[in-house]
């Protein structure tokens, strides 16, 4: 009888209870930050600002509710406070890398459905499928080949890698549901490749957005960088890290499925089988190539690199590779728009109201009296994990980059060094979380890849990251001359 009373008891509990401590405690924190004190130089409403962005990032981990239902509800708490205008709160959609991530995302349903996704996959695994390893140093080289000439990361990986990877994990039927099949392939293939990403993005001037501008405020402050230097600076940190990326997440993020030995084979097989391109897959692949084209010379044919991506969704669309209804249908899309608007937004408001200004010069200050070399390692500490606060890295390089890089040159530190190291930080920050970056945002978006994990691997390779471009890069760029 007792046990039958107590199974009762348990089953009347309503289902919201275990996660009242999940929604506590970022509501906790949004209301301590909220009431915290106006610092100098932040506008009136910051303080507000930070602590509802504070709130929303950890019921993002949390998660007690969806994450597009996080994010709304926190981009509602900012409406409903004054703390934010209905038009500042939603004017996280009209960014033209949020609306770039859901390009992406359609692009990679047009190399499923016609199959050429699965076509590309299928010569990947005849050449590098007997092991996963090898499947994702595959990617890592295909991301290599394209960075110096696609200056939009999130294009690179969501617009060329993530097809191949997702019709990849799809052959060795590894979907993003049930989670046995999610950790057979998917979810180590793509976080692995948002963490090469971040690598190849950091090598290149032109393999993010963002370099060139870290670029031209180096010029303003007397340092001039040309884009050989920075490529010569970066490599040995940059193929080592390429080498050492793929491996470690094996280690820390293994899937369940790392030797097969017969797939190379198999895949010939079914290559055979799947005969000559079919009108679609040719219209796809030819699409593909305007893309890259496009990517390529964005500079010079002054088409930005949503605007491409768009472009190519219209051919499909015309071409009836894509419906309406494939676009409608894709879930993922839409709930990335949803999240990283609201979550772009708010942290384009924290940067109009002088929160993150007030970070960086309470830091710079900080540090002042100390030897360049310990002040120089708190201010590139500060300025990667600030990143937290961001949800795009050309945002953070444009709010940040010329006040630490100012601050360190003040105490001492080289000055190409340091304009050299913060630009490198400015792309290796990317995959600290699912909202640090366009690429973070297409992985997350794909299903594979759980919020709780893409921060804790995130964290976890943030310090491989650092202590390979620390130890290894720092090493080559005293043999060069560069501190």
């Amino acid at each position: 009888m007792t046990s039958t009373a107590e199974s009762a008891t348990a089953s009347e509990t309503p289902p919201w209870v275990p996660y009242l401590w999940k929604a506590g405690i970022p509501v906790l924190v949004a209301a301590v930050v909220y009431f915290l004190p106006v610092p100098s130089g932040v506008e009136p409403t910051g303080m507000r600002m930070f602590g509802i962005f504070l709130g929303t990032i950890l019921a993002l981990i949390l998660q007690p509710l969806p994450t597009g239902a996080v994010a709304l509800i926190g981009m509602t708490a900012a409406m409903l406070t004054k703390t934010e205008t209905a038009a500042r709160a939603l004017s996280g959609f009209a960014n033209t890398t949020v609306w770039l991530i859901v390009a992406a995302f359609f692009i990679a349903e047009g190399f499923l459905i016609t199959g050429l996704g699965r076509r590309i996959a299928l010569m990947f695994v005849t050449r590098l499928g007997r092991s996963t390893l090898g499947l994702s140093y595959g990617m890592a080289l295909t991301d290599l080949i394209l960075a110096p000439a696609t200056p939009s990361n999130t294009a690179r990986c969501g617009g060329v890698v993530f097809p191949i990877v997702a019709s990849l994990s799809h052959l060795e039927d590894s979907h993003p549901e049930p989670e046995e099949s999610r950790k057979r392939l998917g979810a180590y293939l793509t976080l692995t490749a948002l963490q090469v990403n971040v690598i190849t993005s950091a090598m290149f001037v032109t393999a993010m957005a963002g370099n060139p501008v870290a670029q031209e405020a180096a010029g303003k402050l007397g340092v001039e960088i040309s884009w050989g230097k920075w490529a010569l600076a970066a490599i040995v940190p940059g193929v080592v890290s390429l080498v050492a990326v793929p491996w470690v997440m094996s280690k820390v993020y293994p899937p369940t499925v790392t030797k097969t030995p017969d797939a190379p084979q198999q895949a010939r097989d079914q290559l055979r089988e799947a005969g000559p391109m079919s009108r679609k897959e040719w219209i796809m692949a030819a699409t593909f190539i305007l893309l890259l084209v496009l990517w390529c010379l964005t500079d010079l044919l002054r088409v930005d690199a949503t605007t491409a991506a768009f472009t190519g969704i219209a051919i499909l669309l015309i071409t009836g590779v894509l419906s309406w209804k494939d676009l409608a249908d894709n879930t993922s899309a839409w709930s990335t728009l949803v999240f990283f608007g609201v979550l772009v937004g708010m942290a384009n408001e924290l940067n109009e109201l002088g929160v993150i200004d007030w970070i960086g010069d309470s830091v710079a200050g900080a540090v002042g009296s100390l030897p360049w070399l310990a002040a120089f390692a708190i201010l590139t500490l500060v300025y990667f994990y600030s990143h937290y606060l961001f949800a795009s890295n050309t945002a953070h390089v444009v709010a940040m980059y010329a006040v630490f890089v100012g601050a360190a040159i003040a105490t001492g530190a080289p000055p190409l060094f340091s304009a050299l190291v913060f630009g490198f930080i400015g792309n290796l920050f990317g995959g600290l979380a699912h909202y640090s970056s366009g690429p973070a945002g297409v992985i997350y978006g794909s299903g594979y890849v759980k919020t709780s994990e893409l921060f804790r691997i995130g964290f976890l390779m943030s310090i491989v990251i650092i202590l390979i471009w620390t130890l290894i890069g720092g090493g080559w760029m005293k043999l060069i001359g560069i501190w």
